[in-house]
């Protein structure tokens, strides 16, 4: 297991990102979650005050015909940043934003995942990268 990391410089010069395979959709629902859990295999969940998100693969929202409006890919980060650590998220979000990259973020209790749009996420990957170099 590799060791956590606070710092913002440690963290950045430690990215190792990279695309997961195939591409996901966020849905929602208000059925309870044991129940989703039995149909789906979600990626992540987020509980809301109006439903569950669910992040699930595209070809599960094509399989139940759940409809979608976009498609995202996920970049995992391979570092292991801590919970605790601050500047991450807008150092990323910030350069994305440069080049028009929508980034939604799930942070685990060892990795970040963002999800950006599928058509969009070799550049994402670029600026990324880019990150851990500079």
């Amino acid at each position: 297991m590799s060791q956590e990391k606070f710092e913002l410089k440690d963290i950045l010069g430690n990215l190792k990102p990279r695309i997961l395979e195939g591409s996901f959709v966020f849905t929602t629902s208000n059925d309870e979650l044991v129940h989703l859990m039995k149909t789906f295999k979600p990626i992540a969940t987020f509980r809301e005050e109006e439903g569950i998100t669910l992040v699930i693969s595209k070809d599960e929202a094509d399989k139940f015909n759940i409809k979608y409006d976009s498609l995202f890919c996920c970049i995992s980060l391979g570092v292991h940043s801590s919970l605790n650590s601050y500047g991450l998220i807008s150092s990323i979000s910030s350069e994305l934003t440069k080049k028009k990259i929508s980034s939604n973020v799930f942070s685990g209790f060892y990795h970040d995942h963002i999800f950006v749009q599928a058509d969009l996420a070799d550049t994402a990957l670029q600026v990324i990268n880019s990150l851990d170099h500079s």
